[in-house]
């Protein structure tokens, strides 16, 4: 019987330095995916917010679908965009993806 079952060996307790070793690696984790995915999503969101709350009627603006147009009226979460001759859409503030240069809809 003693072929299938091996003596168990008594094993001395970790040191205090290798728990911390232990510790450095998911910390080092945490710091890396700060850098990379957080810190970054975190500075866009804050940058379209401020774009956001500084449109002005006239503004030529892009929408997250993907429509182009001018704005004709703002509202506190809505804006009008006048995406061709007396064709007004209503869209969110927040859909608003990028302002376009002034002139870049010369067809309006």
């Amino acid at each position: 019987m003693s072929l299938f079952i091996s003596d168990a060996l008594a094993q001395q307790g970790a040191a205090p330095s290798d728990s911390l070793l232990g510790l450095l690696f998911p910390i080092g984790l945490v710091v890396i995916l700060y850098f990379l995915m957080i810190r970054p999503q975190v500075k866009r969101q804050k940058e379209h917010k401020k774009m956001v709350e500084a449109l002005t009627k006239g503004d030529e603006v892009t929408t997250m679908g993907g429509m182009v147009g001018r704005i004709v009226d703002l509202g506190d979460n809505f804006a009008k965009l006048e995406v061709a001759e007396k064709t007004e859409v209503k869209v969110r503030r927040q859909s608003i993806e990028s302002v376009l240069p002034k002139g870049s809809l010369k067809e309006l």
